[in-house]
């Protein structure tokens, strides 16, 4: 029997920018994207789509949320094509007392929550999915095995043995909200390679998800197991080198061929532009603008994109005179940006006495600060640069709101 399946991961839906103009057009994004994978999954007559987990944005989601999922999610209820899902980090609720997003959409038939059972001494148990309760961790559709495990934090390398020991069926599949080290760019939730591999002989397809950059594992001699297809929209900057799409997914007998289909996300660039010497703020403005023009070229996608910005080198005015909203009229005029985010590193550089006396930018201002800080405890010594990143980082995800407490704590507990 020919099955063919999609597999996709890290929707986000729920994400946008705060208290920006573009908030309600980068909110619609993300379901854009999942009516796409939704209508491909139609034209295409799979049997079933695979989330491997963050589906949404945070597990504390709005009302609207749930309702547009809910509207975007029933052509597939509609059709019979189930659609199998796993938590990921950002679904999680923390309290455990209520019902959470995802377990609602599994008990009203949208999808099918897989959740494994613990065992008493520390075992899994993957019982079969109630679709009355919408709870179990294993379901079997065209003959295939079903598997799910959610996002279960740093030390997920060490739970491996213990899945692999609760399975003992044959043709398998794992969702699995992982990453595994030296292919997923993000920092915590991964597990190193060696730690993954016994999946390959259990499962014969291991759909992950967590990282937003796609990529294949392999096992030493070759064979594909465990596949990461990214997230299909850009969630964060830095993603615009990515590729961006799904699994398309066919498997004949013993024999899975998958195939990578793109999707159209929204533009994002992260440019650096360099105002070194730069005598005023009218020169720095006039050359912001042409090399903006000259980094962006012609546009080819009538979307307005999302811009992160890095203003650096040394001038002869103070930078705040060069003030977002100066720079935001130019970017108007060039691109008309959905969103902007400006991180000013210029430093202020100052004649007097024949002598250059150079000013440190706010930014180095700020690592220094913190540099004397955790190097006055001995505890730390040694380890200044590092620690100066890891709160730095802290610090950048806790202000976008990108981020859980457990995230932090994890992040913490893999630099501790």
């Amino acid at each position: 029997m020919t099955v063919r399946f999609l597999h996709t991961a890290d929707l986000h839906l729920g994400k946008s920018y705060r208290n920006s103009p573009g908030e309600a057009e980068r909110y619609a994004d993300f379901f854009r994207c999942l009516a796409t994978l939704v209508a491909d999954a139609l034209r295409e007559r799979v049997d079933f789509v695979l989330i491997a987990g963050d589906l949404f944005h945070t597990g504390q989601i709005l009302p609207r949320t749930f309702a547009l999922t809910i509207e975007t999610l029933q052509p597939l209820k509609d059709a019979g094509i189930p659609c199998i899902a796993v938590e990921g980090n950002h679904d999680w609720i923390h309290r455990r007392d209520s019902i959470s997003w995802m377990e609602a959409l599994s008990q009203m038939g949208y999808l099918a929550l897989l959740r494994p059972t613990r065992t008493a001494d520390g075992g899994y148990r993957f019982d079969p999915f109630d679709p009355e309760s919408g709870l179990g961790g294993q379901l079997t559709l065209k003959g295939l095995n079903i598997y799910g495990l959610g996002y279960i934090g740093a030390q997920a390398g060490n739970h491996v043995p213990r899945i692999c020991a609760a399975v003992t069926t044959t043709r398998n599949l794992l969702l699995f909200h992982v990453g595994i080290w030296s292919y997923s760019p993000v920092e915590i939730g991964n597990m190193q390679p060696d730690e993954a591999l016994p999946l390959a002989e259990v499962f014969d397809y291991v759909a992950l998800g967590h990282g937003h950059k796609p990529y294949i594992v392999s096992t030493p001699a070759g064979r594909p197991y465990a596949f990461n297809p990214g997230a299909p929209e850009r969630v964060n900057f830095g993603e615009e080198r990515y590729d961006k799409g799904y699994y398309l997914v066919t498997v004949d007998g013993d024999d899975y061929r998958h195939e990578f289909r793109p999707t159209a996300p929204r533009p994002m660039y992260s440019l650096t532009v360099d105002l070194e010497g730069a005598a005023d703020a009218e020169t720095a403005l006039e050359r912001f603008r042409a090399r903006i023009a000259d980094k962006l070229g012609p546009l080819a996608d009538d979307r307005r994109p999302l811009l992160e910005l890095r203003l650096t080198g040394r001038v002869g005015f103070h930078p705040f005179e060069l003030g977002r909203e100066r720079l935001r009229l130019v970017l108007d005029e060039l691109c008309a940006p959905l969103h902007v985010e400006i991180r000013n590193h210029l430093s202020l550089v100052s004649a007097g006495g024949g002598a250059v006396t150079e000013k440190k930018s706010l930014a180095e201002i700020e690592r220094e600060v913190l540099r004397e800080l955790i190097g006055s405890r001995s505890d730390y010594r040694g380890r200044e640069d590092e620690l100066v990143r890891l709160a730095l980082a802290i610090r950048d995800q806790v202000l976008k709101g990108d981020v859980e407490g457990e995230e932090l704590l994890a992040l913490l507990e893999h630099h501790s």
